[in-house]
């Protein structure tokens, strides 16, 4: 629960009445690689804050698995158009890894919201966050090439190109595996090139 706290203090200030009464309606949940934490086409209940593990947050289009967004150890996952509005949503929540969550449930964040101007705040942030997160996977889909949107995943995360199966994370790219494939090859070069480059500099 420590992670949990570290990573709400860098977002807002909470009391230490705040802090015990998140931590009283906080439940933690193991997940096993596959699990789905959210069925599709239902209503979003819970935020789930990512302890350890990877989550993805998937749709099914013409029959078709696509991978929406990855969430990693730090942050959270979430549908936040559902679970604002409190209507069923065509995404779901899957563990990639073996994961350890911490749940926030709508109803319990609700009452918090009541009592405390703090955890209030605390939920205008996450839900600011999450149409951020949204306004920023159209603006990448739509104004950058798979190549750009590859290299900024390289120098954010980078240990997703190990964790994330091909498959997923070409989904996630919105280009097939091939594309990725070469893709892949052609930054690796680059990536040589820039170390042969810088190693020439040192001597």
């Amino acid at each position: 629960m420590t992670s949990f706290f570290d990573t709400v203090s860098q977002l807002t200030h909470l009391t230490p009445e705040g802090k015990d009464a998140l931590a009283s309606v906080l439940t933690l949940k193991e997940a096993g690689r596959g699990e789905v934490l959210l069925n599709v086409d239902s209503v979003c209940n819970y935020v789930f804050y990512i302890e350890s593990g990877l989550t993805r947050t998937f749709y099914y289009k013409d029959g078709k698995d696509v991978t929406d967004w990855i969430s990693t150890e730090g942050t959270f996952a979430v549908s936040i158009v559902s679970f604002i509005t409190r209507q069923p949503d065509r995404r779901g929540i899957e563990a990639l890894e073996n994961c350890r969550l911490y749940a926030l449930h709508y109803a319990d964040l609700e009452k918090l919201y009541s009592r405390h101007h703090d955890i209030e705040r605390l939920g205008r942030l996450l839900v600011s966050m999450g149409l951020i997160q949204l306004q920023k996977r159209f603006d990448d889909l739509h104004f950058a090439t798979a190549k750009e949107r590859y290299i900024q995943i390289l120098n954010e995360t980078p240990t997703l190109v190990q964790r994330v199966p091909l498959g997923i994370l070409a989904s996630f790219l919105g280009i097939t595996q091939e594309t990725l494939s070469r893709i892949r090859s052609q930054a690796h070069i680059h990536f040589l090139t820039i170390v042969k480059a810088l190693a020439k500099r040192r001597r």
